[in-house]
């Protein structure tokens, strides 16, 4: 292989592998919400009780529950430790636990945790705007 070929192929795995989880689309704009907070995920106890909002609750959807953030919000959030991201809709309120910011679905949690044990996350969370 010429050397040329060879750095093309390396970019291209190197590009693949910073992908991240989650899916921007080119109308979508993020505004940084807040860095360095712990996310943690709903119990399995609460598949199919109704959220704040209305909806039921279910761990495989990606939602999210947060104490201010207005129904409906979209937040980009992002695990500091390995940088995958995630995108969910706020739809509860919570979590009630000092220390923690937002409580995510166990499908977006799984989606961006480094340590499947893990109880808990540094994350960083972005609002997106998404203009029309």
């Amino acid at each position: 292989m010429n050397l040329r070929y060879s750095l093309f192929i390396i970019v291209l795995v190197m590009l693949f592998a910073s992908c991240k989880t989650a899916s921007i689309t080119k109308n979508s704009k993020t505004s940084l919400y807040k860095n360095e907070v712990f996310a943690c995920y709903y119990h399995n106890k609460f598949n199919g009780r109704k959220t704040a909002n209305g909806d039921i609750f279910s761990n495989s959807k990606l939602t999210a529950a947060h104490k201010t953030l207005t129904f409906g919000s979209q937040v980009l959030v992002t695990n500091l430790v390995n940088n995958k991201s995630v995108i969910v809709t706020i739809n509860d309120r919570g979590p009630f636990t000092k220390g923690l910011e937002i409580d995510l679905s166990k499908k977006a949690f799984d989606a961006i945790s480094h340590d499947k044990k893990a109880g808990k996350l540094s994350v960083k969370l972005e609002l997106l705007n998404h203009s029309k």
